[in-house]
């Protein structure tokens, strides 16, 4: 019995040889159920047919196997998977640094890559710095996150709402998610 938990529990795939010496829900390669039987007489239909003899629901009870290509099964599910990645979209956080004393021209310019990274659906970081007496005078870099924030437009979701980690005010914006 322990020999049976164990195969369950390892990410092993249950494959003829494999496959733990006890009776099967067994289902054949055109989809019918022929009944609960012992792995030895799945194995000999699996043999007849030339084809795999595969667990597809291990936790069951009985376990269910089922006769398939295993080797075109797993190339199909491999598949899917690279299907799915391809369709994931990422998202990267792209930060932007600020100074509290930025001139206008500047400002603009950063606003403007803002505003790219947003329509490519990354989210920003926006870090206003601080140097040597600067952080004495916290409100201008705040000013400044709020002037930043507002030019970005109302199309943008405020994930982190300005706050100071060390010597820098840091705020999290991202695009608004579209319905």
């Amino acid at each position: 019995m322990n020999s049976i938990k164990n195969s369950r529990t390892q990410n092993v795939e249950l494959i003829n040889e494999h496959i733990p010496n006890v009776k099967l829900l067994f289902i054949d390669d055109e989809g019918n159920k022929i009944g609960i039987i012992s792995k030895a007489e799945a194995m000999r239909y699996a043999e007849e047919k030339d084809l795999d003899l595969v667990v597809v629901s291990p936790n069951s009870k009985p376990m269910v196997a089922k006769l398939m290509d295993y080797s075109k099964y797993r190339y199909e599910q491999q598949k899917k998977l690279r299907e799915a990645k391809k369709n994931q979209k990422t998202v990267e956080l792209k930060e932007i640094k600020l100074r509290p004393t930025i001139d206008k021209h500047d400002f603009d310019t950063k606003v403007k890559h803002g505003l790219r990274f947003l329509e490519k659906g990354n989210k920003i970081k926006i870090s206003v710095y601080y140097r040597g007496r600067m952080i004495t005078h916290k409100e201008a870099g705040k000013e400044v996150v709020d002037r930043f924030i507002s030019a970005l437009g109302d199309n943008i979701h405020i994930e982190t709402r300005p706050k100071m980690e060390g010597r820098s005010l840091i705020a999290i914006v991202a695009p608004e998610e579209k319905k």
